[in-house]
Parts: structure tokens; sequence; C-alpha cells
């Protein structure tokens, strides 16, 4: 570790000035971009890192990115190392050579002074379609790496200024909507610029931010309690392999200021395409344990050095060819919840209830009258778990996406479909003395003659409700799978999606009846749900706690369940 710094004011400066940096990538990206997955639903990530590749600072965007572009340059740097040149510019999205899934691209351009590689501008960005067998690149169903689209090992997209044009022609001919594509490449190109131009004006205090990092890691991380905390969550299926639930399986072990998230026990990897990068493995986990740490503590290489995150080769928490693994997202999340569960034992005071189970994400694509193509991409986070102060959040993102849910007004521009409802569901969240978070309900009408459906979202853990897909087409409606791949749509068939529901924090006949007389005012808990989960009883006008129909519905409720304490984990 180097020596603390003789000039903190200055230091101070350069750390804001390089987390502004990454920012303004971020803004840029968002500005320029063309698909609505980008600049509506904000799937990207920006970074900048140091000349070995190790991320200073990332811009405010996806923690589901988190330890990704390490991996990324480190891949990239062992193929060119020394050969790289001012001008070069450099792309992958290969899972086992520095990506995650096909659909996330990253753009690298190596940044020089006096001929000397001094640093990166780094992105990621969730593209709309990059080939494959179903439009969005997306399927939860194939079974191979082959299937599922385009695979860009790192290669130079840029040779010294001058473009790939080899690799720009492969790339046009192999997904279905290019000019999309190339425009959020486009982007990115213009979120590395600004880095460059930016970095050009600064000198360098990027090892020293590693090492502040990693001390207020350290020092946060040494203040907890030593020990080991096990958890266990599963997943339902992996969409091939119907009823075989997966299990998620993390040991935290803590002992001074170093800690280790040990995957062992995970699943083996499996047939679906849900296995998990060992990148993203530590982005769940990093996520969870920078969630219940000082939030001052930057999200760079620093916070890495404190914490070991072991998955064996093999195993869907670390897959290797040729595992699918373009819907990874639904491992990821459950693993947030995994993680969370361990450190709920450890840190009950700080630590959520398991959250909606992540995003679900939506994909319908198909021709237009003159044979153009089109493709919708969409990906809905809805809700927190209850908080041990608080409620869980309704209606907003997953703390491991931290995405936007495009406007229903964008969306019918932009796309032949109308959005029927965007809806918060009664019910759904987890009772507890700080319930669970209300999940959205969207329905999605078709507009043009026809197209295909793809859907990959996961069943919410109890007490939560599970997710729900519907489609009604013909007058009649009909459920779904939770794992929905290539389902043909024709014009004014309706899709509708109810997201999982968060669990709920604490024993619900302890909330205070006049929080939940509201939410039932609010038409977020029913009257049945507050008689039998909360043992409230209001009166006929349902305007007025009853308190001692409430005390003896409470009483009732206590004595049915024979609790002598609230279980620590509730499915």
């Amino acid at each position: 570790m180097a020596t603390r710094l003789s000039d903190p004011i200055g230091f101070e400066l350069f750390k804001n000035t390089l987390l502004s940096i990454a920012d303004e990538m971020a803004l840029t990206i968002l500005r320029t971009a063309y698909s609505g997955v980008l600049k509506d639903n904000m799937d990207y990530s920006t970074a900048f890192c140091d000349a070995q590749g190790r991320t200073v600072a990332q811009g405010l965007t996806l923690p589901g990115h988190l330890s990704s572009f390490p991996d990324a340059l480190a891949a990239t740097i062992r193929h060119y190392g020394d050969r790289m040149r001012p001008g070069d510019v450099y792309a992958l999205n290969d899972p086992f050579e520095g990506g995650m899934h096909l659909p996330d691209v990253f753009i690298l351009k190596p940044i020089f002074h006096e001929r000397q590689r001094v640093a990166f501008a780094a992105t990621i960005c969730h593209q709309t379609d990059m080939g494959g067998r179903v439009a969005g690149s997306n399927a939860s169903d194939s079974t191979e790496i082959f299937q599922e689209g385009l695979r860009i090992p790192p290669v130079k997209m840029y040779d010294a200024g001058e473009p790939n044009e080899t690799f720009f022609r492969i790339l046009e001919k192999n997904v279905r909507l290019p000019v999309r594509v190339f425009g959020d490449m486009r982007a990115q190109l213009a979120a590395c610029h600004i880095a460059e131009e930016a970095f050009a004006r600064l000198s360098a205090y990027m090892e020293e931010i590693l090492d502040y990092t990693e001390r207020l890691t350290r020092a946060a991380i040494a203040e907890l309690p030593d020990g080991e905390w096990s958890f266990t969550d599963w997943i339902d299926d992996d969409g091939i392999d119907f009823g075989t639930p997966i299990p998620l399986t993390v040991a935290l072990k803590k002992h001074g200021d170093q800690m280790t998230a040990d995957w062992t026990g995970t699943s083996p990897q499996v047939k679906g395409a849900i296995n998990n990068t060992l990148s993203f493995t530590r982005a769940a986990t990093y996520t969870c344990l920078k969630s219940v740490l000082p939030h001052e503590i930057l999200c760079n290489a620093g916070f890495y050095r404190a914490i070991e995150v072991i998955a064996p080769a093999g195993t869907i928490a670390n897959a290797v060819p040729p595992a699918a693994c373009a819907a990874r997202g639904l491992t990821g999340f459950r693993m947030v919840d995994t993680v969370f569960g361990a450190l709920a034992q450890m840190l009950p005071d700080r630590v959520i209830a398991a959250s909606e189970g992540g995003n679900t994400g939506v994909s319908i694509g198909g021709y237009h009258a003159d044979r153009t193509p089109f493709i919708f991409v969409e990906f809905i986070c809805s809700a927190w778990g209850g908080r041990p102060w608080a409620d869980g959040l309704d209606g907003n993102a997953n703390l491991f996406a931290n995405m936007s849910l495009p406007s229903a007004e964008v969306t019918e521009t932009e796309q032949p479909l109308e959005i029927l409802c965007c809806e918060l569901i009664p019910d759904v969240g987890g009772p507890g003395r700080h319930r669970g978070g209300m999940s959205i309900r969207r329905a999605y009408r078709l507009t043009e003659d026809e197209a295909v459906l793809q859907v990959r979202g996961l069943y919410g853990g109890a007490p939560g409700k599970p997710s729900r897909n519907r489609l009604i087409a013909d007058g009649r409606e009909r459920e779904l799978t939770a794992k929905v791949t290539m389902t043909p749509m024709r014009r004014g068939d309706v899709f509708i999606h109810d997201q999982p529901g968060p669990g709920g924090w604490g024993d619900p006949l302890e909330r205070d009846p006049l929080r939940v007389l509201r939410d039932v005012a609010n038409e977020l808990v029913s009257l049945a749900s507050a008689r039998d989960d909360y043992g409230v009883v209001l009166d006929a006008s349902a305007s007025v706690v009853d308190e001692a129909a409430t005390t003896r519905r409470r009483a009732e409720l206590r004595a049915a369940r024979g609790w002598a304490a609230p279980p620590v984990i509730s499915r």
C-alpha cells in the first residue's frame, strides 16, 4: 500500500475531478444514445481506469457492472499490451474473454501522455441487438453461447484513429438494427472522447485514490463483527429443466479488515441461459457489501482489494464455455438476495428484506409492413424489500440495477406498442412491521401485424407474491411461464406482466395500524390483507381503525402462528 498523501487538498480535488469525469461520460451516453434501453432504461455504465486497467472512478450508473471493467481491460491488455497506440479504440462482448453477456458491449479507449499509456476511458452499454436466434439477443432458453449472437473477443474498433472497416461490416451484417447499434456505439465513443479530453488537463493521483479507498474499506470492515455466516437461496429453474430448483449458496467470512464471499456449494452451470460470469458474481457481492458500508467509500479497485470472491469454475457463479448466459441477470439478482440473507445474520439492523427478484426483461421484435425490423427491449425493476427503518420503496428500481422505467409516451412514439397500464399492484409486497414495496404491473398492446415476445423473469421469494405473465389473444387470456421465448403476438394482442413482490421486514402484527389504514386508503393493501396479514380491523367505512377489534384479531393471529419470536428468515 502506498504512503499517505502529503497534499490532501490536491488529492481531494483530483478525486472529485475523476468522479465528475466518469459521471460526465454517463451523461454523454444518456444525451446521445439512440435506443430506449440506454436513454430511457439507462442500462449502461462508464468508468475511468488506470493504465493497468483498474477502476479508479465509476459513473453513477449500474451496480450490476461493478468489477466488469477490470476483467474487460485485463483481457484487452493481455491481447494487445505494449502494441496499443494513441487513437486506438477496443471493443468486446465475449463473456469468456472479459465480457458479461453478448448484448453488453464494452468500448475501451487507452489514453496517452507523452507516448505513454496512463489511463483508460471505459464504457459498457446494453445494445438493442447482437444477432443470434431471437430479436434482442436475450433469450433465456438458449443452451449454448453459440445460439446467442455475435461474440466479439477483444478487437480493435479503431486503429490509430482509423476505423476498422472489417469490424464494422461484420457487425452490420449480424445485427438486426445496425443503425441503432452504431448510433449507440457512437455514444460510447463520445463518452470516451470526453474522458480523454478532460484527463489531458490533470496530473496523476490515481494510485493514491485506490489506496485511499482501500484504507476506508478496511477501516469500515474492521468495525464489523468477526465470524462466518452462510445462506442458501434458490432460482425456480433455468427455463429448460422446468421445476428443478437451482441452489445459490454463499458463505461470508470476516476476519479483521478482510472479507471473503465463498460461493462454493452453488449449483453447477445449467443448460439455460442464466449462467454468470465471475465478474457478475463479484458485482452482486460488492453491491451488497457496499450497501452496508459507509457511502463515502468509492466504487473502484481499492474497494475490491479488501473483499475476496471465490466461485468455483464450472458453476452457475463462474461458468465456462459453452455455457449460455444471455439472461444471467436473473441469477445475479437472486445472488444479491442470497448475500443479503447472510448479511442479515451479521448486521440485522442494516439489511433490507429480499427485493422483487430483479428486473424482468421484455423483448418484442418483428417487422413493419415494409419489412424493416423493429425491436423493443425494456427492463422492469420495481420494488425493494422492507427495511429495518422503513417500508420498501414502491415502484422503484432494484438497487442492483439502478435503472429507469421508460415513459409510456416515449415507448408509444418509438415502437408499434400501446402501454395500457403502468400501475402498482395491491398486496404484492410482503407484510411486515415495515412492508415490502408494491411492484409494478405493465401491459403492452401490439399495433403492428405480428411480432415475437420474449420475457425473462423470476418468481419472488416468500412472503412477497409471485410474478405473473398473461397474454390476451383472440379475446382469451392465458397464463404464460416466468420465462418465455418465441411466443407469437398478433395485432391487438395484449401482454400483461406483474412483477413479483419483495419481502417485508419485522413482525406484521407490530405494524402501526394507522399506517395500515393509510395503505388501504391508497389501495396498496386490501381490507382482507389488513385483517389477515396485519390483524388490523377497520370500521364499515374503511376509514377508521377499530382498536378493540384489532387487539382481538392480533391476539388470534399470534396464538394461531405459535411464534415465540419472529423467524430471522421467512420463506
